[in-house]
């Protein structure tokens, strides 16, 4: 078990979000990273849409990232490695909360210089299937005048800004917790991910 696991599951049980740094370290970072620029070269990125089924679209303005979807079992190594960590993070986070995660799904997703995701929530209309939005930041070097911090409304009157930093994780209630992404300076680089349940 990740010895940062237990500190995240404490933070969503008394606020419904929590953010740990090195979840991964640099030397776990590189493959990653390695992979996502694999699939990159071979044009498996696609540029991501906001809604789902026939009111999907593709609005830059609003969201210009692109994302590639992830199978660890068809695609093995480092992918597989982080996922099987963020299966061992389920586990925990369901014997701890008793949230019936079912199971993760996760894309990579790059965000080119000046791109943004404009405040949202991750839980589609209508479904409720996502419990847990969880994004791991692969992104090494990252400066604070880079921007790219993804911000979390986290009550009426109150936000917090997390900056995009290599091997943060930061998970949160996905029907609670309204957020968006800022523009960076340099690209930007995440797996976001859901842990869900059967509904």
């Amino acid at each position: 078990m990740h010895p940062k696991a237990a500190e995240l599951a404490d933070a969503i049980a008394a606020t419904g979000w929590g953010c740990v740094d090195t979840f991964l370290v640099d030397a776990e970072l590189e493959p990653l990273v390695h992979s996502a620029r694999a699939l990159q070269s071979t044009s498996r990125f696609r540029p991501a849409g906001i809604g789902r089924g026939p009111r999907r679209q593709v609005v830059p303005g609003l969201r210009g990232d692109s994302i590639c979807w992830l199978d660890a079992d068809r695609q093995g190594g480092a992918i597989a490695t982080v996922f099987a960590r963020m299966d061992a993070l389920r586990l925990l986070l369901n014997e701890r909360l008793y949230l019936g995660l079912f199971d993760y799904e996760a894309h990579f997703a790059i965000y080119p210089p000046g791109a943004r995701y404009a405040r949202h929530l991750d839980q589609h209309r209508g479904e409720s299937a996502r419990v847990l939005s969880a994004v791991l930041y692969l992104n090494t070097g990252w400066q604070p005048d880079d921007g790219g911090a993804l911000r979390l409304y986290v009550d009426a009157d109150r936000r917090v800004d997390l900056a995009p930093e290599g091997g943060r994780l930061v998970v949160f209630l996905s029907e609670r917790f309204e957020h968006e992404v800022l523009p960076a300076a340099r690209e930007r680089l995440a797996l976001t991910g859901w842990f869900r349940h059967r509904g």
